[in-house]
């Protein structure tokens, strides 16, 4: 193997898998030391410029970085079932107990005289208005709904996101001096290119709910819902009560949602029923566990056949067909019958949650934007940049229904390509991440983080009592963390950006590094191909997604091989090393924001 280069900000970048998963990159040890230092306002800020609604994210986010955690990986001596660090819930921390953050909020540069269109209010737009207003675009956010906020307002239950945390994060961006067109909806793309907009981004979403056309769907349609239309109407209180017996179609976050929704309105049987398998639901585990703990049952592998009703029209029940999985040869997945006399559910309404779809009525084939056989637009995967040069898309609206940080991933991309496109300088040109690596050493044996390893179990994080969170669709159900816990909680980070960097010209080849190391991650050994290097470390290094560790050659012919996967970033190795060779230092990577960039 080659000697790893570490000044390549992708490979200690790899090695914090917390912040690599992260959609927007959040240096997430980096805000959960300050929350464990109670400086929780630094900890917000951190966490706002990068995925810019640390408050409703703490609440709602999909979590890819809990999976990634390290934690998870090593902690099996621990725990029957190790668990990550709480990374969501501690960022609701840094929100709920930051200071008044108004004056941290950017400064605004002189207007520049161009002028932005963002179609939809959403968190993809908001985060383009958020990168482009402070540095002088006159950034325009139109939106059909009154409020700021798009799908984040009107889809997430308020048990789950209080309206005050919606307004007060939309309030930051829209304070920065962006102009709000609140009820005001885009009705033609032509109409809006002829308006000379600089540049236009469009944020709207995938609004429109898949439906499902069986027998009996249009004679029983006054008690079939399609999922997403019918939280809306809950959002603003247009719906307020459900019938008692209520089936939820779908396995996604929006069924999680329409089922909990469901039995706060009134609803006393409440069953969720899935055409797949329990594990490959789409929803997140927790909003599984969390339907669960309300006392919703999850019946999996029935497949949707007819909605039954009487000769007036009235809903009555719903019949399934009961299906397994099988395989192919090639692992592929398929369906088939049971052979089981078909089920019979009795219910009043049915909420239907199996997925949502783009729709752009709006924007007319004419205008010469592209789209593809799927009906989304043609995009340069990087850019975001559709075939007319100055209209760029992102979230949803982009390559289909995801999450709220994907959004915001997307918003600050497109907020690079329209920075640059307006300042004439080419779009595909990204800029690269700032890094740096600065050393933690105090002293011989001392670091300027805490490199104690916390053996605590992940924390529970304290719900409301059930008699009151199920009363009413407006009481939050998590109550979050309180300052000990939190603590506690940040403790069990393992610092992963904290890296152990090696110089191979101190090390004398003692060994003394491989045996103090608790997990057996480091080896001297002769080189050889990766494959078969990884066989015979110290310890096998079986995880092919994380990269190892690999110097030059030593005095011996030896190199060293540090298997990144499971190292708890303790010091230890640094702590033992006679000679120095051995060093901790912080790694802290920030995406290039718009305007930022390197001309080229």
């Amino acid at each position: 193997m080659q000697r790893t280069d570490i000044a390549n900000p992708a490979y200690f970048h790899k090695v914090v898998d917390c912040q690599y998963a992260c959609p927007a990159h959040t240096p997430v040890p980096e805000y959960i030391r300050m929350i464990a230092q109670r400086r929780y306002s630094d900890a917000y800020m951190i966490n706002w410029v990068s995925n810019v609604f640390p408050g409703i994210l703490g609440r709602t986010c999909d979590r890819p970085c809990e999976p990634a955690c390290r934690r998870g990986r090593v902690e099996e001596s621990n725990a029957k079932d190790p668990e990550p660090v709480a990374i969501c819930r501690l960022k609701r921390v840094a929100a709920d107990m930051k200071d008044d953050v108004r004056a941290r909020m950017p400064k605004l540069a002189p207007k520049n005289g161009k002028r932005v269109a963002c179609v939809g209010a959403g968190p993809a737009s908001l985060t383009v208005a958020r990168d482009l207003a402070p540095l002088g675009y006159e950034v325009t956010v139109f939106d059909s709904d009154a409020k700021a906020g798009g799908f984040i307002r009107t889809q997430i239950p308020r048990f789950r996101l209080p309206e005050s945390v919606i307004d007060e994060e939309t309030g930051y961006i829209l304070d920065l001096g962006v102009e709000f067109r609140g009820g005001e909806r885009i009705d033609s793309m032509k109409a809006l290119m002829a308006e000379g907009w600089d540049a236009i981004f469009v944020g709207c979403g995938a609004p429109r709910g898949r439906d499902l056309d069986l027998p009996g769907r249009q004679e029983a349609a006054a008690s079939i819902h399609i999922g997403i239309d019918w939280l809306n109407s809950v959002s603003f209180g247009h719906v307020t009560s459900i019938g008692q017996r209520v089936i939820v179609l779908g396995g996604g976050n929006t069924a999680m949602d329409c089922c909990r929704s469901a039995r706060r309105l009134g609803g006393t049987d409440v069953k969720v029923i899935v055409r797949s398998g329990f594990e490959e639901m789409k929803a997140s585990p927790w909003e599984k566990e969390d339907a669960q703990h309300e006392g919703i049952p999850i019946i999996n592998f029935h497949v949707p056949k007819a909605f039954v009703h009487d000769d007036e029209g009235k809903l009555l029940g719903m019949r399934f067909e009961i299906v397994q999985a099988a395989y192919d040869d090639l692992g592929r997945r398929t369906l088939v019958p049971t052979g089981e006399p078909e089920a019979y559910f009795e219910c009043d309404e049915v909420l239907v949650a199996v997925g949502q779809e783009n729709a752009f009525p709006w924007i007319e084939r004419s205008s010469g934007i592209a789209f593809d056989k799927w009906g989304l637009p043609t995009l340069d995967k990087d850019t975001f940049q559709s075939s007319v040069p100055n209209v760029f898309f992102g979230g949803d609206a982009a390559f289909g229904p995801k999450n709220i940080i994907t959004a915001v991933a997307h918003g600050h991309e497109a907020a690079v390509s329209i920075d640059k496109l307006l300042r004439a300088e080419p779009v595909y040109v990204r800029p690269p991440p700032m890094t740096n690596l600065v050393s933690q050493k105090m002293g011989i044996h001392e670091w300027s983080y805490d490199n104690d390893t916390s053996n605590d179990l992940r924390y529970k994080v304290p719900w409301a009592k059930a008699e009151a969170a199920l009363a009413s669709i407006r009481v939050e159900v998590e109550l979050g963390f309180d300052a000990a816990t939190a603590f506690k909680e940040a403790e069990r980070c393992l610092n992963c950006d904290v890296q152990t960097v090696f110089n191979e010209i101190a090390c004398i080849e003692c060994d003394a590094c491989v045996d103090i190391c608790p997990m057996d991650c480091i080896s001297f050994t002769a080189n050889g191909d990766e494959a078969e290097l990884r066989t015979r470390l110290k310890a096998p290094a079986l995880n092919l997604a994380q990269d190892l560790y690999v110097s030059g050659g030593l005095k011996t012919g030896r190199v060293m091989v540090k298997d990144e996967d499971v190292c708890l970033h303790c010091g230890l190795c640094a702590e033992r090393c006679p000679t120095g060779a051995w060093d901790m230092k912080k790694f802290l990577l920030k995406m290039t924001p718009a305007g930022q960039g390197v001309s080229q």
